[in-house]
């Protein structure tokens, strides 16, 4: 009997693209694949090596750590190797521009990886580069970003959808730490000093302050994990003023036997986690934000974001991210745009941004269709609700997990999905029952198919919610369309009709 054949010479594999963030505390491979709206990442691997650990005193990079870095390198040279990455490109941040060894740990490593493109950003690059990422997950930010590494803290006023000022300073957590002697107050002096220095900071009084980093991440998870806050994504994670004001009080005055107590934070991260709590509040005064909002992208995706084509960055990320789950777990891409029609009726006075998760919701409404049937509600809910990418805020997961759950059925009352319920206020919540109702209906009446669906329509009346259907084509309104007509008039507050159209009509 003939041996298979290898994978990848009977599917055609999609493009894929690396990026080595070399920082001044970690290193990080991260694989993305295809070019899409919102990045699928395939790989993503960080090593924690203290590269700038020691510069501020020495202004030279960690030497310990520079052996460390060669052999976490070759790992990731082969990695992306045989994952077929290109382009794969190692962007080094600031540990490496400003060491005075830095020039030479570049050029040894091009002659030690003479395949692999390394390029040292200076620092306005690199907080363009970040201001894209957030951009990329967070089309219409408005306010300050503040990208915080080991070494540096980049901020960047965003205004429009584009980078309206940027500096780069001296203030990563390693940095500050080192700077500081440890000391908390003498850090706070510090931090405030600096930023005196970027006047603009405060033209973004009372808009928001995105954060990305992996040490402002760390806070998040802490913040998570304490309010017992039922999405463990810190992605679009949003904190009011005083939340994160009274956050950094607590981090700032933990012991350290206390912070190793904290669930999901890397030991590594323990000895940071007061300075980025420092400059987090030093940050909040400068900018007099009204609500800080967490950033799982930033550098890296920012870099991926420059390698799309312009009409695929235009695209509204939500939108596309329903697109992408569509094509990844649904049977078909042709009902979703029929869908979006027939929906149409029963929400006349929805706003841009309900039709635009209305319409996002029709691009998923297929996904549980390959699921078990006695758990197609609940595991299509977890899908939305636990989806990799940046383009759902949690509003928009939560929404759009309800949705599908009652597109499938689900006990209103099922206690998996009070995480949603938790999240969406009470109109919010009615709305996704109802769609999701009136998706039931379009799916038992079409069977899943665009043709089927065209012979019927829904009209919302005053009194009634009626149901028009073809003479003929294939569509009845038999016992479970009546029921299910039933429960979505129910929910609009309607009676539930049902009428047949003249045969010059269906025609």
């Amino acid at each position: 009997m003939a041996l298979p054949r290898p994978l990848s010479e009977t599917v055609a594999m999609p493009r894929r693209l690396g990026v080595v963030d070399l920082g001044s505390n970690s290193v990080r491979l991260v694989v993305f694949e295809g070019l899409t709206r919102n990045p699928q990442v395939v790989f993503n691997e960080k090593s924690i090596l203290g590269l700038g650990r020691g510069l501020q005193a020495s202004g030279r990079l960690n030497e310990e750590a520079i052996g460390d870095c060669i052999t976490v390198l070759e790992r990731y040279a082969v990695v992306a190797a045989a994952m077929r990455a290109d382009p794969v490109e190692v962007l080094a941040t600031a540990a490496v521009r400003d060491a005075l060894n830095g020039p030479a740990f570049v050029e040894m490593l091009r002659r030690r990886f003479p395949a692999l493109p390394i390029r040292v950003l200076d620092g306005d690059e690199e907080a363009r580069i970040s201001a894209e990422g957030v951009l990329c997950g967070i089309p219409d930010a408005a306010g300050v970003l503040g990208d915080l590494g080991g070494g540096s803290l980049e901020v960047v006023r965003i205004a429009e959808g584009v980078v309206a000022a940027s500096a780069t300073l001296r203030l990563g957590v390693i940095r500050l730490a080192e700077q500081s002697g440890g000391d908390v107050l003498r850090a706070r002096a510090i931090a405030d000093e600096a930023l005196r220095t970027v006047p603009w900071l405060g033209e973004a009084a009372g808009s928001d302050l995105y954060l990305v980093g992996g040490a402002w991440r760390a806070l998040a998870r802490i913040h998570i994990g304490q309010t017992g806050y039922p999405l463990q994504v810190v992605h679009h994670y949003t904190l009011a003023r005083e939340e994160a004001r009274d956050l950094t009080g607590v981090i700032t005055n933990l012991s350290r036997k206390t912070l190793e107590r904290i669930q999901g934070v890397s030991r590594k991260r323990l000895e940071t986690l007061p300075f980025a709590a420092v400059l987090l509040r030093r940050l909040l005064r400068a900018t007099q934000a009204r609500r800080v909002v967490f950033s799982a992208s930033g550098l890296r995706e920012g870099w991926y974001a420059r390698h799309l084509p312009p009409a695929v960055r235009a695209e509204d990320p939500v939108i596309a991210a329903g697109q992408d789950l569509c094509r990844r777990f649904s049977r078909s891409e042709d009902l979703p745009p029929a869908l979006i029609g027939w929906t149409a009726p029963l929400f006349p006075d929805e706003t841009p941004a309900l039709a635009r998760l209305r319409e996002t919701a029709c691009w998923v409404g297929d996904i549980g269709a390959h699921e078990h049937p006695d758990y197609k509600a609940e595991q299509a809910f977890l899908r939305l609700m636990r989806q990799p990418g940046i383009g759902l805020d949690h509003h928009a997961r939560a929404f759009l997990a309800l949705t599908l759950a009652m597109r499938h059925e689900a006990h209103p009352l099922a206690p998996w999905l009070q995480p949603a319920r938790t999240l969406l206020d009470v109109a919010s919540a009615k709305r996704a029952e109802t769609l999701g109702a009136a998706l039931r209906l379009a799916f038992t009446l079409s069977g899943g198919t665009a043709t089927l669906l065209g012979l019927t329509s829904l009209r919302l009346e005053q009194q009634r919610l009626v149901l028009r259907l073809a003479r003929s084509g294939g569509v009845f309104a038999g016992e479970s369309v009546w029921r299910r007509l039933e429960r979505l008039a129910e929910a609009l507050g309607r009676e539930p009709a049902t009428e047949i159209a003249p045969e010059e009509a269906a025609a």
